[in-house]
């Protein structure tokens, strides 16, 4: 078996590593919407998210055409209502119930509510203002699925079509001509159109590259496919410079490049912190990703991203101090989360591995 951490055992896709980035991603959203937003970047958290379903989704499409050809969009969507739809409704139908019946206070809307469910939540954000409030109680993180599901209601099919005619590095190219698009797209948003950062933050026009970013390391340089290290820079030094990277967008406040360039310097850092996370995932640096604990809360970070907002109003009905009630807002949606995974999340993912004989789409 290669020493990189990637297993394809029973015509079934596992890379491991990338389980322990959805907990981490999963625990900086938390962590800043637990109280402490001014020094943990939840929205780069998001980031991790995007990077990562835009890098998974497109090794996964890249193994399917590899073997039989071309890309089944039928299982390919359907994949995706197995993974997203039953959490993502259940979650709404839950809280939606236990506001109306006076559980949780609410100021629900019904334009709003439909929004979510047919994930434009983000858009609507955008047109109507701040309104949170407006949406389902705590389920406004939403907006993020939204962005997903525009990008891959036609991704497949430009995948296909750009495969068709040049190879892996040419796609990869072209990837990244519209990444610098998206920049540029961002820089006439905010310096031209003089629109707020909340759109370059939450619209799908303007955070594509976002997940576009992820879908290059999918054709260039994967360490799926490509197990040896073949870039210019040494390992070390590109960890090294893509922290950097990152501490410079997390440090920097000018809100101009905040909602322009910090989405493209994110996205370029991503690239080799993801390379090496899979490739040497035995690293110190990276072997905690690994961790059974950390594993698993990766597996569960779908339902424990959409709940947790939930569980931290809960946990605040009983106590009042900021750790503690983090700590029982953990606990409550740690728990749900599991609940999730064994009674709708891990049965759905075998209907998946049937489609795709995958368990990770």
């Amino acid at each position: 078996m290669p020493r990189f951490a990637f297993l394809n055992q029973q015509n079934r896709t596992y890379i491991p590593s990338l389980d322990g980035i959805r907990a981490v991603a999963a625990m900086l959203v938390f962590v800043a919407h637990a109280g402490w937003m001014d020094i943990v970047p939840g929205g780069f958290g998001v980031t991790i998210f995007f990077f990562l379903s835009g890098y998974l989704i497109t090794t996964l499409l890249r193994r399917e055409f590899e073997y039989t050809g071309s890309i089944s969009f039928s299982k390919f969507y359907l994949r995706r209502a197995y993974r997203i739809f039953p959490p993502l409704y259940i979650v709404l139908i839950l809280i939606f119930f236990l506001a109306v019946m006076g559980v949780v206070e609410h100021h629900m809307h019904v334009d709003a509510v439909l929004s979510q469910i047919f994930f434009w939540t983000n858009y609507y954000n955008l047109a109507y203002g701040a309104t949170g409030d407006y949406f389902v109680p705590t389920t406004g993180v939403s907006w993020s699925l939204a962005v997903e599901e525009h990008f891959y209601f036609i991704f497949p099919l430009v995948f296909l079509m750009v495969l068709r005619r040049m190879n892996y590095a040419g796609m990869a190219r072209i990837f990244f001509l519209f990444c610098a698009i998206a920049l540029l797209w961002r820089c006439w948003l905010v310096l031209g159109l003089n629109l707020p950062a909340a759109y370059t933050y939450s619209a799908t026009d303007a955070r594509f590259d976002s997940l576009l970013y992820g879908c290059i390391l999918g054709v260039w340089r994967n360490p799926v496919f490509e197990p040896e290290w073949k870039f210019s820079l040494r390992p070390l030094a590109a960890l090294l410079i893509a922290v950097i990277l990152l501490l410079i967008t997390f440090v920097l406040r000018d809100e101009t490049f905040r909602a322009t360039l910090r989405y493209t310097m994110q996205g370029v850092a991503l690239f080799p912190i993801f390379w090496l996370a899979i490739r040497y995932s035995e690293w110190p640096i990276f072997s905690w990703l690994n961790w059974p604990f950390v594993r698993y809360l990766g597996a569960i970070s779908y339902t424990f991203y959409l709940s947790h907002g939930m569980a931290l109003i809960f946990a605040g009905h009983l106590v009042a101090e900021k750790v503690p009630r983090a700590m029982l807002g953990f606990v409550f949606t740690f728990l749900f989360s599991t609940l999730m995974y064994v009674l709708v999340e891990h049965p759905l993912a075998k209907y998946r591995q049937q489609l795709h004989g995958d368990s990770t789409t």
